[in-house]
C-alpha cells in the first residue's frame, strides 16, 4: 500500500468509445499535458516530474511520476490594513480589523502574531498563515476536469448517463475512469463515471475483459498482455512503420510502401493491435493515371499502395487490420473487393472525361462561380491569361507568349470533369493528362499542373519557364483580386490563403531571378479589372504586403532583422537581386567603418527630413567654404562612379565597400560644417551635398539600420 505523505507514480486512463482519428494524437497529447501541469500548479507533481501520454482508438492516459498523496502546506501573506486603521490609540484590534481576521479565518488571538512593515506609503499589518495542500483526490479531480475542458475537440457530443436521466457533452461517450497512485485508486469521478483500477482491451481480441492494472507502472504492459493494446501512439506507429517495411519486402524486393506521415498516423489512431497485410488488384487498373489509383486507396480505404524504385505504382497495396486472424485471406480477400468498386470509378471516371477535350469545356466555366463580387471562372481565366501574355511578353515573348496563353486558358478547365468533381485534390494533376491525351504540347501540359505551385511551403516551383509565367499570372490575379474587394489578411484570418500566394510570388521571382519590376508588374494586374463592379486598385496596399512577407520570410531564411529591413526598406523592385544585396549589407557590416557610416546616414537622413519640400542633390563647388565640404565632394566625386558602376553590373558588395571611403570626409564634414548656415545659398548648397551623399549610401541599402 502506499503510505499517505509519499510520492508514487499516477496513471489516470479514460476509457471511451472510438474517438476521431484524425484528431487522436493531439487529444491524448493535450490530455496528458494539462493532466500533469495542473497537478504540477497544485504542489501535487514537482517541475521535473516525467509525462508519459497514451492514446488508442478508444483511450486517452497519462502517466506521470513522482506525484504526492498530499502537496505540501504553502506559506500566505495576506496584507491587511493601515495599522492607523487596525489599532486604536490603546493598541488594541479595531472592529474592522477583527472583522478582517475573521474572514481569514482567525480570531482576536492572532493579532498579537501579526506582522508590521512600511508598504512606502504607511505602516501596514500582514497576516502571516500556512495554507493547507491539496490532497491527491482533490487536485486530481480539478486536474481531469481541466483535461478535459483544454482538449481540443473538433465537434462534441451529447450522450445520456446510465440513469436514463442526465446528459453530458463529451467528444465520444466515456465508459471507464482508472486512477491509480501507485497501486491505490485515486477516488474522482468525471463524465458520470466513478473512478477504478478496470478498463477494457482489444474489441475482439483482449485475453480478459475487464482487464485488471495493479499499479500505476503496470498499465502499458498488462493493457498489452491481457487486452491486446499497444497503448502508446508512438509506439504503435513505429510498430505499423516496421510492419509495413517488412510487408513491403514480402510483397516484392524493390517495394516499398509510400510515405505519407498524416496517413501513418490517421492509420495508428484506428488500429490498437496493428496487423499489416499484402492485397491486391487487377493490373488493368494501372492504365489510369497513378495519382488518381492513390488518392482513392488513402482517402477512401486507408491504405498504403506499394511503388516500385522508379516512384511508379504497382498493382499490390498494404493493409494496416485491427485483428490477427490466424488465416487472414478473408481478411486480405474482403479488402480487395472493397477497393475494386474504386478503382473501378476511377477509371470510368477517367475514360469518360477524355472523350471531351479541355477546349471544349472553356465555355463552362462561365457558369462557374469564383467569387459574387468577382465574376466567374470563365472571367477570372480571361484575366489571368491576360496577365499571362503580358508577363511573357516582357520575358521574351515569341512561343512564349503563346504556349502561356494557351495553358492560362485551359488551367481551370479540368474543374468540370468528373475525375476533379470526386477528387478535388487532383485539380491540375489531371489537367496535365487530359492536356497530354488531347496533344497539346508537354509545356502547356506541365504548366496546367503547374500553375498551382508552390502549394505550400518548401513547395517546388514550376518545372518550367512556361508554368511560372501561368503561376505568377494566377497568383498574381488572386491576390489583386482579393485587394481590390477589401479582402485583405488580418491577424490570423487569411481565408484565401493570400499569405501563401505572396510568398509563392517571391519565391518564383527570386529564385528564377525574373526581370520583372514588381511595382510595373503588380499595375498591369490591377488594370485587368477594369469595369469590374465595386472594385478598387489598391496596388501600394499589396506591394505592402507583399514586401513584409518578403521581410518574415527572408528572417527565416537566418538572416538577421537589422540585414533585412536595411534591404526591403528600400522595396527593391527586382526580388533575385535581393539574395545579392543580403549578402553585401552582410560583407559591408564587417567592415571597420561600417559602423560610423551607418550612423551618419542616418543623421544625414534626420537633417533632410526636417526640411521642407524636396531637397535635389544639386551642388555648387564654387559655394564651398569650409575645407571639410570640399574635401566631401572630391570624394563623392571619385567613390559615387565606382559604386555606380559597381551597381550597375549587379556587384552590390564591391559598390556598398567603395564607400568605406566616405568614412573620413563624413566625419570632417560632420565635425567641421554648420548645415544650416544663415546664408540661404550656402544652407542650400550644404543641403544639396548631404543629399547627393544620402542617395549615394542608400543605392543598394539603407544602411542606417544597420546601427
Amino acid at each position: 500500500m502506499t503510505a499517505p505523505n509519499l510520492s508514487a507514480n499516477l496513471l489516470v486512463e479514460l476509457f471511451v468509445e472510438e474517438l476521431p482519428p484524425k484528431a487522436l494524437k493531439k487529444l491524448g497529447d493535450a490530455f496528458a499535458t494539462t493532466l500533469a501541469n495542473s497537478l504540477k500548479n497544485a504542489g501535487l507533481a514537482p517541475s521535473t516530474a516525467a509525462v508519459t501520454a497514451y492514446a488508442s482508438p478508444r483511450r486517452l492516459a497519462a502517466h506521470v511520476t513522482d506525484v504526492a498523496a498530499v502537496a505540501a502546506d504553502k506559506p500566505v501573506v495576506q496584507k491587511l490594513m493601515p495599522v492607523a486603521v487596525g489599532l486604536d490609540a490603546t493598541g488594541n484590534a479595531t472592529p474592522a480589523l477583527l472583522k478582517k481576521l475573521a474572514a481569514l479565518g482567525a480570531d482576536a488571538a492572532a493579532v498579537a502574531s501579526l506582522r508590521r512593515e512600511n508598504d512606502g506609503k504607511a505602516e501596514v499589518l500582514f497576516y502571516d498563515s500556512l495554507a493547507k495542500g491539496a490532497t491527491l483526490a482533490e487536485g486530481l479531480q480539478k486536474a481531469i476536469e481541466a483535461a478535459l475542458a483544454a482538449l481540443p475537440i473538433p465537434k462534441v457530443m451529447t450522450y445520456q448517463l446510465a440513469d436514463g436521466w442526465s446528459s453530458v457533452n463529451f467528444v465520444r461517450p466515456a465508459h471507464a475512469l482508472l486512477a491509480l497512485h501507485g497501486n491505490e485508486v485515486v477516488p474522482v469521478s468525471v463524465l458520470g463515471l466513478n473512478s477504478g483500477r478496470q478498463t477494457h482491451g482489444h474489441r475482439f481480441e483482449a485475453a480478459v475483459d475487464p482487464v485488471i492494472i495493479a499499479n500505476a507502472d503496470s498499465y502499458p504492459e498488462t493493457l498489452l498482455r491481457n487486452g491486446s493494446v499497444i497503448a502508446s501512439f508512438a509506439e504503435r506507429k513505429a510498430e505499423i512503420a516496421r510492419q509495413l517495411a517488412a510487408a513491403a519486402a514480402q510483397a516484392g524486393a524493390d517495394l516499398k510502401p509510400i510515405e505519407d506521415d498524416a496517413l501513418l498516423d490517421e492509420v495508428t489512431a484506428l488500429v490498437e493491435r496493428p496487423n499489416v497485410l499484402i492485397g491486391q488488384f487487377e493490373e488493368e487498373f494501372l492504365a489510369v493515371p497513378q495519382e488518381c489509383l492513390i488518392l482513392t486507396m488513402k482517402a477512401n480505404q486507408k491504405y498504403f499502395p506499394l511503388l516500385d524504385t522508379a516512384g511508379t505504382l504497382t498493382n499490390k497495396f498494404l493493409v494496416v487490420s485491427n485483428i490477427r486472424p490466424e488465416d487472414a485471406s478473408a481478411v486480405i480477400g474482403g479488402n480487395e473487393r472493397v477497393v475494386r468498386p474504386r478503382l473501378a470509378d476511377a477509371k470510368f471516371f477517367f475514360d469518360q472525361d477524355r472523350k471531351k477535350s479541355l477546349e471544349s469545356r472553356l465555355p463552362g466555366l462561365a457558369k462557374v462561380v469564383y467569387h459574387n463580387k468577382l465574376g466567374t471562372q470563365g472571367e477570372r481565366v480571361q484575366r489571368v491569361a491576360a496577365i499571362a501574355r503580358a508577363i511573357a511578353d516582357e520575358l521574351g515573348g515569341g512561343e512564349l507568349t503563346k504556349q502561356a496563353e494557351q495553358a492560362a486558358l485551359l488551367a481551370k478547365a479540368d474543374l468540370l470533369t468528373d475525375m476533379v468533381g470526386e477528387f478535388p485534390e487532383l485539380q491540375g494533376i489531371m489537367g496535365r493528362y487530359y492536356a497530354q491525351h488531347d496533344g497539346l504540347p508537354a509545356e502547356v501540359a506541365d504548366a496546367i499542373e503547374d500553375h498551382y505551385k508552390p502549394r505550400f511551403a518548401g513547395d517546388s516551383l514550376p518545372r518550367s519557364r512556361v508554368g511560372v509565367v501561368v503561376a505568377l499570372a494566377d497568383k498574381l490575379e488572386t491576390l489583386a483580386g482579393m485587394f481590390g474587394i477589401g479582402q485583405i489578411p488580418t491577424g490570423d484570418k487569411d481565408p484565401f490563403a493570400l499569405r501563401r500566394h505572396a510568398l509563392g510570388v517571391i519565391r518564383m521571382l527570386a529564385e528564377n531571378d525574373l526581370a520583372l519590376p514588381l511595382d510595373r508588374l503588380l499595375n498591369g494586374v490591377f488594370a485587368q479589372f477594369t469595369g469590374v463592379d465595386g472594385f478598387q486598385a489598391n496596388p501600394a496596399a499589396l506591394s505592402a504586403f507583399i514586401y513584409e512577407r518578403l521581410a518574415g520570410n527572408l528572417r527565416e531564411q537566418g538572416y538577421s532583422a537589422q540585414e533585412v529591413d536595411a534591404v526591403v526598406s528600400q522595396q527593391p523592385q527586382r526580388l533575385g537581386d535581393i539574395p545579392k544585396r543580403l549578402a553585401a549589407v552582410r560583407a559591408f557590416s564587417a567592415l571597420p567603418e561600417a559602423a560610423a557610416l551607418a550612423a551618419a546616414n542616418k543623421r544625414v537622413g534626420n537633417i533632410l527630413k526636417k526640411i521642407e519640400g524636396t531637397v535635389e542633390a544639386r551642388v555648387d563647388p564654387a559655394l564651398f567654404v569650409e575645407a571639410a565640404e570640399t574635401a566631401l565632394h572630391a570624394a563623392l566625386v571619385e567613390v559615387v562612379p565606382q559604386a555606380d558602376a559597381a551597381f550597375d553590373t549587379g556587384d552590390y558588395t564591391q559598390s556598398l565597400t567603395a564607400l568605406a571611403a566616405l568614412r573620413a570626409p563624413v566625419d570632417a564634414f560632420f565635425d567641421g560644417v554648420m548645415v544650416n548656415a544663415d546664408d540661404p545659398a550656402l544652407r542650400a548648397n550644404r543641403q544639396g551635398l548631404l543629399a547627393k551623399l544620402h542617395a549615394a549610401m542608400n543605392k543598394v541599402a539603407d544602411i542606417s539600420r544597420l546601427q
